[in-house]
């Protein structure tokens, strides 16, 4: 299933935009459909690396470059790490996520260059995907990770992802990362 067009114009006025600052990466929805698993979605997540002394130069970019901001209060940005937009061509949200943990750098690493409609964009791979939904822990997040399970689960190097699994557990002293891998391979 491709991305549908509105999320391609989107990245396309976006990648080149966001190389200029850094890593970064596609992750979310329109990384599982990148992936080739069935998803509807109405946004489009991205992983950016900018300082937070560099985020209101950042996002003065962004609203030059068509996206306006959804969110104007600093302390939003400082709690949340999140800057969200809406591309004014499309009208389709965009959240930016502001990267802040090794993880985060981490996955930007093993970022995966896909071509989406004509523009190569990084998106996270799939095992960071898959332990990135099992982290976020939402219903449907568990169901995307099921998902992808399915469709690429022999693929997958699932020592890694246990292994990172098991070390975000004991890191945030949460009990359900490993049980939630085990229920979807099953």
């Amino acid at each position: 299933m491709p991305i549908a067009p509105a999320a391609v114009e989107l990245l396309r006025e976006l990648a080149p935009l966001l190389d200029r600052w850094g890593p970064w990466y596609l992750f979310g929805a329109q990384a599982v459909v990148a992936y080739g698993v069935p998803r509807l979605s109405a946004d489009v997540d991205v992983t950016v690396h900018v300082a937070l002394g560099e985020v209101e130069r950042f996002a003065d970019e962004m609203a030059r470059s068509g996206f306006d901001p959804l969110v104007s209060d600093p302390d939003f940005v400082r709690r949340t790490h999140v800057l969200p937009f809406v591309h004014r061509a499309t009208g389709m949200p965009v959240d930016l996520v502001l990267a802040c943990s090794g993880l985060e750098q981490e996955f930007a690493e093993r970022a995966v260059p896909i071509d989406v409609g004509g523009v190569t964009v990084p998106v996270i791979s799939r095992e960071d995907l898959l332990i990135a939904k099992i982290l976020a822990g939402r219903p449907k997040d568990v169901e995307d990770a099921r998902a992808l399970w399915r469709a690429h689960g022999d693929e997958l190097d699932l020592e890694r992802i246990e292994s990172v699994l098991q070390q975000l557990q004991e890191a945030l002293a949460q009990s359900d990362l490993l049980p939630t891998l085990h229920s979807i391979r099953r």
